[in-house]
């Protein structure tokens, strides 16, 4: 495999991780690389990305429906209210990662989210948007970071304001899912918004 965008069984070209599965299909096709703004949309993500780490993300993808249950929807207020109770639920909640450290992070990260002002995360996060035209577009999967310098300096911001479980690979997963970045292949349909 070059590591070329290739086309899928419609014929319309993809990036290589985007055809390994149906669900991967849908998410490529419609979200991945799609800009998403909110404070409560970016906390999902973050608790997400967060959830990944060290795992697949179809591993998450698949469970997704099942966060959002256990976890109020991503509502930051929400989820700063969850209690010790709460905590027990959600590590015995089969639908979900029962990784106790990422719930304990996710819960804590809403809690200090719960201070900031509407509007002030969503700010945060897209001001670690690169300019789109000092990034090529990458040709082969190779050409993708796992690290930028903004995905280091944006780890670092959200460190510092007290949030947990966001290292720099995790920032760059966030704003590749958020569309602060176009990773998407140069051959790729879906490259710059197309579906």
């Amino acid at each position: 495999m070059t590591g070329e965008a290739l086309p899928g069984p419609d014929g319309r070209l993809r990036c290589p991780w985007g055809l390994s599965t149906e669900d991967y299909v849908r998410y490529h096709d419609e979200e991945w690389g799609r800009p998403v703004h909110g404070d409560d949309a970016l906390f999902e993500r973050l608790c997400l990305e967060a959830f990944q780490s060290g795992l697949s993300w179809i591993t998450i993808l698949r469970r997704r429906e099942g966060f959002r249950r256990a976890f109020a929807g991503f509502k930051i207020a929400a989820v700063a209210e969850f209690t010790d109770a709460d905590k027990g639920r959600l590590l015995a909640d089969t639908g979900i990662i029962r990784n106790r450290a990422k719930i304990d992070a996710s819960i804590a990260n809403a809690r200090v989210l719960a201070g900031w002002a509407p509007g002030e995360l969503d700010a945060l996060i897209w001001s670690y948007a690169p300019d789109p035209a000092s990034r090529p577009a990458p040709r082969t999967v190779a050409d993708v970071p796992a690290v930028t310098p903004e995905s280091t300096a944006l780890s670092k911001t959200l460190k510092k304001a007290g949030l947990r479980f966001i290292g720099p690979t995790t920032a760059y997963a966030l704003m590749q899912a958020c569309g602060l970045v176009d990773d998407h292949l140069a051959g790729c349909a879906a490259r710059g918004g197309g579906a």
